[in-house]
């Protein structure tokens, strides 16, 4: 089977240009968006900047709000309403700095808002930054001290427009909202990038599963092909040997030799060419028009190893072959064949006697057994490929095979098939 994929023109980089721009640095970074193909740098985008713009100004709104106050604040002496105001103008410029340094710029305000009042909406942005950047366990630890400092701030300095309660309740509420928020961002940002890490791995995984399905195919063609053509060629061996060894033979018996030569290579072209023509079939799945042969070609397949001279013997008790199952008639085809072309090959002039049985509920049993061979015979390269890929074969198919030396020095192949009620 198959896999198409789908393939087009690839996004412009001006697409994946504007794209990282409307998305923060982390992510950009993690999603891999470096419009020029090399691996993310940390560095600002188009959002990093807008969002670095609106925090100053909202560290630099709630300083002038809270510069005000301790200005008209007649309890608090000039020199300290200027160190005020400096460390707080000095708070609100290292706000720029909070994506480097989250966790040391937090702490190091936190201690700053203690001493001055301005710098306290640049506190909390850098509270802010650190729960986006920072797991929790150094937002809890900054933001507790953070909180329980609070109504130590408002007794030593209280809010000369505001009760001393309402201070430190609204200070805390506003503290614990901003660390919240930035939490809420953080996860929503590690959503993000667990659900591009899901598509990776499910787009990983239909890779490799269309890459499997490959080489399943293939390794099925391979067999069929193994199959089909060391039985083709088989019988091109054994006549080809017997116009070499007899050339006074009689011309009717050279004349059919060579007809079973010129059938059997036309056969053998014919079933490469479909092979060939699966591996090059299109997208649509175009398959070869010729039928797969099942036990009701067993017949056929007898009839042909007699003619190249081989004594089979075949019993067939299965009375209606059409009721076999095809992908268990195909594999009782495919075993009965290799089995002839390993007798053809490793006993030449040997009789085989071939069985095949069963019923409904039963399975199919198959057995192809031959005696002896009657002389010696060479050593055949490559041998015993065959046997390997019938058992792998009769195995997919739910069934089991056994091959091996009898006791008179002949050779047996046996298998089951499973054959449902």
């Amino acid at each position: 089977m198959e896999v198409q994929e789908r393939t087009g023109p690839a996004p412009p980089a001006q697409w994946y240009r504007w794209r990282r721009r409307l998305l923060p640095s982390a992510v950009a970074e993690e999603l891999d968006l470096d419009p020029d193909g090399r691996p993310g740098r940390r560095r600002r985008t188009l959002r990093d900047w807008v969002v670095d713009f609106a925090c100053f100004l909202v560290a630099v709104g709630i300083g002038l709000l809270s510069a005000d106050s301790v200005t008209n604040d007649p309890n608090t002496p000039a020199s300290l309403a200027a160190l005020d105001q400096w460390l707080g103008a000095l708070a609100c410029a290292v706000v720029w700095l909070r994506r480097r340094w989250p966790l040391g710029l937090a702490i190091v305000l936190a201690a700053v808002s203690m001493v001055s009042n301005v710098a306290g909406g640049a506190s909390l942005v850098a509270l802010f930054t650190l729960a986006v950047h920072r797991p929790f366990r150094y937002v809890a630890w900054v933001a507790g001290v953070s909180v329980a400092l609070i109504p130590v701030f408002f007794w030593l300095r209280p809010d000369p427009d505001a009760p001393y309660v309402l201070a430190v309740v609204f200070t805390a509420v506003l503290t614990v909202t901003v660390v919240g928020w930035g939490m809420f961002v953080r996860s929503r940002r590690q959503l993000l990038l667990s659900l591009r890490d899901r598509a990776r791995r499910a787009e990983t995984e239909a890779g490799l599963r269309a890459q499997q399905a490959q080489r399943l195919a293939r390794e099925a063609i391979a067999r069929e092909m193994h199959d089909v053509l060391a039985h083709r060629l088989t019988l091109l061996s054994v006549h080809a040997g017997a116009l070499e060894f007899r050339p006074d033979a009689p011309r009717q018996e050279v004349a059919r030799a060579a007809g079973v030569i010129r059938e059997s290579a036309h056969e053998a072209l014919q079933d490469l060419r479909e092979i060939i023509g699966v591996l090059r079939a299109d997208d649509h799945g175009d398959e070869s028009g010729r039928p797969q042969p099942t036990l009701a070609a067993l017949d056929s397949l007898v009839a042909e190893s007699r003619e190249a001279g081989m004594k089979v013997g075949l019993d067939h008790r299965i009375a209606d072959p059409d009721a076999v199952p095809a992908s268990v008639g195909r594999t009782a085809y495919r075993i009965v064949q290799e089995a002839l072309t390993n007798a053809r090959k490793h006993a030449p002039g040997a009789g085989v006697d071939v069985l095949v049985a069963g019923a409904p509920g039963d399975g199919v049993t198959v057995s192809v057994r031959n005696p002896a061979p009657p002389g010696e015979v060479p050593h055949v390269p490559g041998s015993g490929q065959g046997l390997i890929g019938l058992r792998e074969r009769a195995t997919l198919a739910g069934g089991r095979l056994g091959h091996g030396a009898c006791d008179d020095g002949g050779f047996a192949v046996e298998a089951w098939l499973p054959w449902p009620a």
